[in-house]
């Protein structure tokens, strides 16, 4: 009867296996954090101080081996076989596709860490000594790291699987449906496959649950810089809250309208804010930074590839590479999902080769752009930017918009886009866990349909305030690496089963 009560109310079309079982995941922290944030954040760094403590190792070495496979499958003969039937072409222009994959991909956390990573790295370097050259240096070779191949390619394991089963084998949307060659039938269409996609839908609340945390942050730091209004978790709370509304109806629009149009205006912002950095800022020493850095990342990529333990420092390892390994693992389910919902058309070695590639050097220019200029400002104008960053992270974009021209015009147009990122990261999240509820079929139900997206949506945003409140971003930051973890493994298994039916289908295309 209550089965029967939820299906009616959000679709026939409803998995109450993969609904409840998220649910029974989600809820309970929801309402466990409001109630004790403080038994919560011990929780979380009880289980925190384990996995980075044993697994580390685990994160270091599937992200590095999730690479090497994307590009060997891109230039190997199989990057021929397009993501659809043999005929499609692409259903989104190249500037769409791009601008989708980007906002999906990045958002809300490359602004935030933009100009906060580098300037914290300069500050306290992993080796040697701090606010130096030789810091800048290599602050911004890590950004390129921990921005660049890893990320993507951990997006790619995700994507390119659903993409070819969605497709071209006219598979459900969903992660359980990619692993039947390696599950078979009965299993992936069972509670195997429902508990696989109850960790997909659960590593991609926690992860972008971090992301809502981090932009809600931000906005609040600006609004204190700007109007004086204190930077509170109650305030940044009362951020998530609108902000939730926003991309809740922007979800409701689907992909096509609301998540495409943002996507472009997310894209059309960050270019107008990167040409007012290079017009105002010391553009000679951005251009200089950005190749420096691209060289001195592609040096040394196969080094910090395989070590597992960076720079020799255990303890800056965990906290960053480790951490960002495994957000972009938290990421994958949903941003793997929606990729390959835009890529339909395509071909398998211009899907990875564009995806690998084409981000990571925009998510370049972008952070030499802000970090560049903060670091410049520090290094050469005594501006205490580095100074700011040390006590929070947070500021640092909005104390480096305090040295430059236009500083009231610059905070309204900064919040905007960090608003307009937000609702596009979260409403696509939101279409990703509705679909992945519905068996990765559009509910038959238009108004069911619109129900599960407010219900998801209101999800992500209620956990995002639960954490502000149990411990700030180093909370929300627990919160993607212990909710990303189970998801690891099942990756792997969408990596055997897809390169076992392309493999298959290469051997017939060849008979």
């Amino acid at each position: 009867m209550k089965t029967s009560l939820f299906k009616k109310l959000l679709g026939d079309r409803l998995n109450t296996r993969v609904f409840f079982g998220t649910a029974a995941l989600a809820l309970p922290f929801m309402i466990f954090g409001g109630l004790s944030p403080e038994k919560l954040d011990k929780v979380s760094n009880t289980a925190l101080a384990y996995l980075t403590g044993s697994w580390s190792w685990l994160y270091l070495i599937s992200c590095s081996l999730f690479v090497l496979i994307c590009i060997l499958i891109a230039l190997s003969p199989l990057g021929k076989i397009r993501l659809g039937k043999d005929d499609e072409v692409p259903e989104f222009s190249f500037l769409s596709w791009f601008a989708m994959l980007f906002s999906a991909g990045m958002g809300i956390g490359l602004v935030f860490w933009a100009c906060s990573e580098p300037m914290y790295h300069y500050m306290s370097p992993p080796t040697g000594e701090g606010s130096t050259s030789a810091a800048a240096r290599l602050a911004f070779e890590i950004f390129y790291f921990h921005w660049g191949l890893h990320a993507w390619a951990t997006y790619v394991v995700v994507g390119l699987p659903m993409a070819y089963f969605t497709f071209r084998k006219g598979h459900p949307a969903v992660i359980s449906a990619c692993l039947r060659p390696v599950l078979g039938q009965k299993i992936s269409q069972g509670i195997g496959g429902n508990l696989v996609d109850v960790l997909a839908i659960w590593a991609t609340i926690m992860g972008v649950v971090t992301s809502l945390g981090m932009g809600a942050l931000q906005i609040s730091s600006g609004l204190e810089h700007s109007t004086g209004i204190p930077a509170t978790a109650g305030n940044a709370a009362i951020i998530i809250a609108v902000i939730t509304c926003l991309f809740i109806i922007s979800a409701l629009t689907g992909v096509s309208k609301g998540i495409k149009v943002l996507s472009l205006l997310n894209v059309s912002l960050m270019v107008i804010l990167l040409f007012f950095f290079f017009i105002f800022g010391p553009f000679s020493y951005l251009l200089q930074t950005f190749f420096t850095a691209l060289w001195d990342y592609v040096r040394d990529f196969v080094p910090l590839a395989t070590s597992l333990v960076l720079f020799d420092n255990p303890e800056w390892t965990k906290g960053w590479t480790v951490f960002y390994w495994a957000w972009w693992v938290a990421w994958a389910p949903f941003v793997g999902a929606f990729i390959a919902r835009i890529s339909r058309g395509r071909s398998i070695r211009e899907f990875i080769l564009v995806v690998l590639i084409a981000p990571p050097l925009f998510s370049y220019i972008f952070s030499v752009g802000l970090g560049g200029t903060a670091m410049y400002m520090d290094m050469f104008q005594n501006a205490p930017i580095g100074e700011a960053v040390k006590k929070s992270v947070e500021v640092a974009l909005f104390e480096t918009l305090k040295h430059l021209p236009f500083y009231f015009v610059l905070v309204l147009f900064t919040n905007l886009l960090i608003t307009s990122f937000f609702i596009t990261s979260a409403d696509s999240a939101t279409y990703v866990i509705s679909r992945y509820s519905t068996g990765g079929l559009p509910s038959s139900d238009a108004g069911a349909g619109r129900r599960m997206i407010v219900f998801w949506g209101m999800v992500l945003g209620g956990l995002a305030i639960v954490l502000i409140y149990s411990g700030g971003l180093k909370a929300l930051q627990t919160a993607s690496i212990v909710g990303a973890f189970p998801f690891l493994f099942v990756m792997f298994l969408l990596l055997v089963s897809v390169i076992r039916e392309l493999l298959t289908e290469y051997r017939q295309m060849g008979k």
